[in-house]
């Protein structure tokens, strides 16, 4: 029976993770066929693409009222993505800084610890708390797309917080919809018009080309709507399994949700950005594993537990509290210096990352 349970949990590992990678590529074949803009499919798509195992989880797990494996999946994830993603990738390979990456996007992923440590002290997460989280996840990647990218000057974390305060993302928010309709209209005028002229013209020499080459076209979409369907029936399937049984084996073990939430959930949805990473520092790219680490940081806060916490508002441990939580804000600190200390981390660094998190998860099992 017990066998039943691991075969379970392995295979809704399995098809959680395969099926967010197949549910990411066909929603984004779909969204440029639909002549959908870059902007919307980065924005919906390849922003959450890499985080969709933890937020499936996470979902799953706050459909069930298990508090305990949402908090640890997040908490866990940053954790895991600092010591363990991080660490490997400077172990591997000297990984490249850039000032830039301290002041901007290392201050908001410390000021996301920050604000959730806050927010977790009366030991739960309101809806209020939740709705801020998503809005700032917002604001942030409007503030990535709108003002980083188009700006050539030094914008730094001071400027996020100026535009998030302002509600400036609003305001981009309503003018790229704005564009994107009006846009939207003139291309189906265009293509309108076209079509008409490309249909008077052709019907005068022969019909049959143009049915073949729309049957092609919806083939190719099909194909496209049957990969997607079957990759949300997957990570659904999947995340349920998942997440069932790694409740089972909490109560089974007397294992607090949150320490399997941290642990098996965490590390298990982590194993494919590991493998990533482990493969870009070999060919010198580990550079990505950094930026990866701190994205991904900003998005379990700001995003999933937004989701999450809107969904059933998480309780939360005093052990998370007083020990887990903390040990976050520190290894944030420690990634943040290890950046700034001649721009570069370094590989005992990356070491020393490695073994504080292998220590830090043995002793809050001891603790257990």
């Amino acid at each position: 029976m017990l066998a039943v349970n691991v075969l379970l949990l392995v295979a809704g590992l399995g098809l959680l993770v395969k099926g967010s990678d197949l549910f990411v590529m066909s929603s984004s074949s779909i969204a440029k066929k639909l002549g959908v803009s870059e902007f919307i499919i980065g924005l919906t798509l390849v922003s959450v693409g890499t985080s969709v195992p933890e937020l499936a989880s996470s979902l799953t797990a706050s459909f069930h009222g298990a508090s305990g494996i949402v908090i640890g999946n997040v908490v866990g994830s940053n954790i895991a993505n600092v010591g363990l993603i991080v660490g490997t990738a400077a172990l591997l390979s000297r990984v490249k800084t850039e000032e830039q990456m301290l002041k901007r996007d290392g201050y908001v992923m410390f000021f996301a610890s920050a604000m959730f440590y806050v927010f977790a002290l009366d030991l739960r997460i309101s809806r209020l708390e939740a709705s801020i989280f998503l809005l700032l996840y917002v604001a942030y990647i409007f503030f990535l797309l709108e003002k980083v990218q188009k700006n050539e000057e030094e914008i730094y974390f001071k400027d996020f917080l100026n535009y998030f305060f302002k509600f400036k993302y609003l305001f981009d928010l309503k003018a790229k919809i704005e564009t994107g309709i009006k846009g939207r209209i003139e291309i189906n005028s265009i293509r309108d018009t076209g079509e008409e002229a490309e249909t008077e013209s052709r019907a005068e020499i022969e019909i049959e080309p143009k049915i073949e080459i729309k049957a092609c076209g919806n083939g190719s979409n099909s194909t496209d709507f049957v990969k997607l369907l079957a990759s949300g029936a997957a990570i659904i399937i999947g995340a349920r399994y998942f997440v069932d049984q790694s409740i089972f084996f909490a109560r089974l073990l007397e294992i607090p949700e949150t320490l399997i939430g941290m642990s098996l959930v965490a590390v298990g949805t982590s194993l494919p950005e590991l493998m990533v990473t482990i493969s870009a520092a070999r060919n010198g790219f580990a550079n990505i594993a950094l930026g990866n680490a701190i994205g991904s940081n900003i998005t379990n806060i700001f995003l999933i537990l937004g989701c999450a916490g809107l969904i059933s508002p998480p309780t939360i441990t005093e052990m998370s509290v007083y020990v887990i939580t903390p040990f976050m804000l520190l290894i944030s600190l420690l990634l943040l210096l290890f950046i700034w200390t001649g721009w570069e981390i370094k590989r005992f660094e990356g070491l020393f990352l490695i073994l504080i998190y292998a220590g830090f998860m043995l002793l809050v099992f001891r603790m257990s």
